[in-house]
Order: C-alpha cells, then sequence, then structure tokens
C-alpha cells in the first residue's frame, strides 16, 4: 500500500479569514439597521387594520390609525398619508413609503414599503 503525501495545509488563510469577517461585520451592520424598519412595518399593517375595522368614515380611519401610531411608535408615516377606500361593504386602508439607511459617503439604501389590508 502506498499512500500520497499532501504536499500543502489546506484551509482558509488569516487574510482571508479577516476578510470574510469584515463582509459579516457589514453585513451585520446594515441588518442591524434594516430589522427595526421591518418591524415597524409590522406595527404598520397592525395599525391599519384596526384601523379599517374601527373607523367608518375617511377620518375616523386616519384618526384612530393615528392613535395606534402613537401607542406604536411609528414615525414613517402619519395618518394623513392614507389611502381609505371602500370595497363593497369593507373599508380598505392602503399605504406606502420609503426609508432610507445612510451606508457610507454617498451610498443609501432605500427601502420602499407598501401594503394595504384587504
Amino acid at each position: 500500500m502506498t499512500r500520497q503525501l499532501k504536499s500543502g495545509q489546506r484551509g482558509i488563510t488569516f487574510i482571508g479569514l479577516l476578510f470574510i469577517g469584515g463582509i459579516l461585520a457589514v453585513s451585520g451592520v446594515i441588518l442591524a439597521q434594516i430589522v427595526p424598519t421591518a418591524i415597524e412595518l409590522q406595527a404598520i399593517h397592525k395599525a391599519a387594520k384596526k384601523a379599517a375595522a374601527e373607523g367608518g368614515t375617511v377620518a375616523e380611519v386616519k384618526a384612530v390609525f393615528d392613535k395606534a401610531a402613537t401607542i406604536d411608535d411609528i414615525k414613517s408615516i402619519e395618518g394623513k398619508d392614507l389611502t381609505v377606500t371602500k370595497v363593497g361593504d369593507k373599508v380598505v386602508v392602503s399605504f406606502a413609503y420609503e426609508r432610507e439607511i445612510h451606508l457610507a459617503g454617498p451610498a443609501w439604501l432605500t427601502l420602499k414599503y407598501e401594503g394595504s389590508t384587504k
């Protein structure tokens, strides 16, 4: 039986480890800035559903949304930014907004959110 010896080591170099660590760190920082906007989007959906269920008129829907936005600390959108329509006998609340996250220098990440109640 003959065994062949491998002439070199396998694995990642220190420079490669630093490069991968840097990419993971930058990704983590960006993700840490995106997660709060996603949580806020969920709060907006919840407030819009509540406003559609409790409000009868456009003004009532917007007032209910503003109260819920105050409680849930929603800063990206207000009641005046909502589009309130009626489909059959159901009130449908729609919204769309953008959030910008500064990355570095002239680089920005723009997140566009939209949604509506069913």
